[in-house]
């Protein structure tokens, strides 16, 4: 049997609602069989993350070629990378190892606010994986603080936003909407030439933990099954918005969303 491989590069979340845990949730209900590289573990749960412990760069690098060596991955999602010292890494070994498809979920900020990304850290994300990229997956704050702005707030903005991140380097830009004050939910995909809005009805509720890794896994395994950059964002939006609309009322905190909610929605309608 020959199934679609997907490998994340990512930090740990004890809580599973996030990070590599929340990955391999999704490329498992996306059909594909999935691979991890933890880069950090995160002592987290819903009320935060209390603790960060970066890896070091020779347990990356050996997971790395562990899997890219005998596997291979139709597919490299990459997630909290932490260093800039980590970031060159994995830019480099991405490269080493030819892989096609590479989404980049730039992550910076925890839900609770503590800082997953150095300061110092960023100018290697855009110099180092941008580059490398096909796709990158900012919100608002983190597209803002890529170019240097200090908030983006309109969906004109966005679009402005799309276009000087694809300068940047990767093939193609999809800035999520989540953070926008008011209307739709809306994301927007800038392929070169033509931006995309992707729109859904606003979802009143605080359990989003892990929506952005969920939704960037889900583009990488659409990626990796070999659909077209369209077909797999429109996929993850609506994978996504599902996991959202039925979210899990989990711990005392944020809550996680429900990698399940695609799939069992689906075979209520008989689609699956």
């Amino acid at each position: 049997m020959t199934i679609a491989k997907t490998l994340t590069i990512a930090g740990s979340d004890s809580g599973g609602g996030a990070g590599v845990q929340a990955d391999l949730k999704t490329f498992q209900e996306r059909d594909t069989f999935g691979m991890s590289v933890i880069t950090a573990l995160t002592a987290q749960n819903t009320l935060g993350v209390h603790g960060v412990f970066p890896q070091s760069l020779e347990a990356i690098e050996a997971q790395i070629d562990a899997v890219l060596s005998d596997i291979g991955a139709d597919a490299v999602k990459t997630g909290m990378l932490f260093s800039a010292e980590i970031i060159t890494l994995v830019a480099e070994k991405l490269t080493q190892y030819n892989v096609k498809n590479v989404v980049v979920d730039p992550v910076m900020i925890a839900k609770g606010g503590a800082k997953l990304l150095q300061t110092e850290a960023i100018e290697a994300l855009v110099t180092k994986l941008l580059p490398v990229a096909t796709v990158i997956t900012p919100n608002l704050p983190e597209a803002a603080t890529l170019l240097g702005l200090e908030e983006i707030v309109t969906i004109e903005q966005m679009k402005n936003a799309a276009i000087e991140l694809h300068k940047m380097g990767p093939d193609y830009v999809v800035i999520k909407g989540g953070h926008l004050h008011e209307g739709p939910a809306v994301d927007l995909l800038y392929d070169g030439q033509d931006i995309h809005e992707l729109a859904t009805e606003r979802i009143e509720t605080k359990h989003t933990h892990g929506t952005g890794c969920t939704f960037a896994a889900a583009i990488a395994a659409e990626l990796a099954k070999g659909k077209p950059i369209n077909e797999a964002v429109q996929t993850a939006k609506e994978f996504i918005t599902s996991a959202i609309s039925h979210s899990l009322e989990i711990g005392n905190g944020i809550g996680p969303t429900n990698h399940a909610a695609y799939r069992t929605l689906a075979n209520k309608k008989g689609v699956l």
